[in-house]
């Protein structure tokens, strides 16, 4: 690789992440209760009102994570990040208040919000 091109790595990467940054909106009304910081075994996801989440799963030594602007809301589930590198996740039943907790069930995983002081994104991690 030669220099120069070398040399516009970093802006390329720099715009990227700054295009990603753009496509953040806020939630839609109809789709409000998704926000917050939902937890289930192994998985972590956090959807704030200005439209980013972050989510991570751990499962046996693996760890999956993305973070991004979410998006694409429909009656079966959500985009995080932009296409073709954001993810789907499909959303099995919606947020819901049962015995006093907001519960939700996304690709298959039971998931509880979970009242917590507000965080940076990326600044909470599950342990592997």
């Amino acid at each position: 690789m030669n220099a120069a091109r070398s040399s516009r790595l970093p802006l390329l990467a720099l715009a990227c992440l700054v295009l990603a940054a753009c496509g953040e909106q806020p939630l839609p009304p109809e789709y409000a209760s998704y926000a917050g910081h939902w937890r289930g075994d192994g998985v972590l996801l956090v959807i704030t009102p200005g439209g980013h989440a972050d989510y991570e799963r751990v499962s046996g030594g693996s760890r999956i994570s993305i973070e991004g602007a979410v998006h694409g809301f429909d009656g079966r589930g959500f985009r995080i990040g932009p296409r073709p590198l954001g993810a789907r996740f499909e959303v099995q039943q919606p947020p819901r208040l049962e015995n006093g907790r907001w519960r939700m069930t996304v690709d298959g995983h039971p998931l509880v919000r979970v009242e917590v002081m507000p965080v940076q994104s990326g600044r909470d991690r599950l342990a592997p």
